[in-house]
């Protein structure tokens, strides 16, 4: 993946055949942590929610995150390095955990750049669709009921310092009084047919 400066790019990727990847809650913040070890320093996250088989990021991309990184014999951008940390250290400490060996992860995290030439801001709409996810899926009955997930520190309900709620605010721009109503707006797939 090759990122540029300012662009809103979507992150994500899944456990091996579909499998779980957070086992409890404690397996979710380790993995926030490590969000905010390696991701954080290197772009501004806009959103995020994690499931118990995959997750997604909304990013923006800043001068930090195009710097090059060695890793191994290939130089790549600081972002891919961060999400290279992230998953690695991630899967590291549940291979210890559930006495296990082996990728927990897909080989090839997903990086979709939702920059749109036509001015469609298709950033709001990938910002719903990862709040949404835990309730779409069944998984609550409302979107703020999910912990693992942005939604509550952008919605008002808990003052978490993972997003960088100025520029998610900017540049989907959202209205907070707005915000938890049109969250449950729900999403029109023709508008957004890469995330199916």
């Amino acid at each position: 993946m090759k990122l540029e400066v300012c662009n809103l790019y979507h992150i994500y990727n899944r456990g091996i055949n579909k499998q779980v990847v957070f086992h409890s809650s404690e397996n979710y913040l380790y993995f926030i942590k490590k969000m905010r070890l390696s991701l954080m320093p290197v772009c501004n996250i806009l959103c995020y929610t994690l499931m118990p088989n995959h997750f997604h990021i909304l990013i923006e991309a800043t001068q930090e995150s195009i710097i090059t990184k060695k890793s191994g014999i290939i130089e790549i951008q600081a972002v891919s390095y961060a999400i290279q940390q992230m998953q690695s250290g991630y899967t590291k400490g549940i291979n210890k955990q559930l006495n296990r060996t082996g990728s927990l992860f897909t080989q090839n995290v997903k990086c979709k750049c939702l920059n749109d030439e036509s001015g469609v801001n298709y950033g709001i709409t990938c910002f719903h669709y990862i709040h949404q996810n835990p309730w779409v899926a069944g998984l609550v009955k409302k979107i703020e009921d999910w912990e693992f997930s942005s939604f509550r520190d952008l919605a008002g309900c808990r003052n978490g310092t993972l997003v960088n709620k100025k520029r998610a605010f900017e540049l989907m721009e959202l209205n907070a009084e707005k915000l938890y109503k049109e969250s449950y707006e729900r999403i029109n797939p023709d508008k957004f047919k890469y995330l199916k």
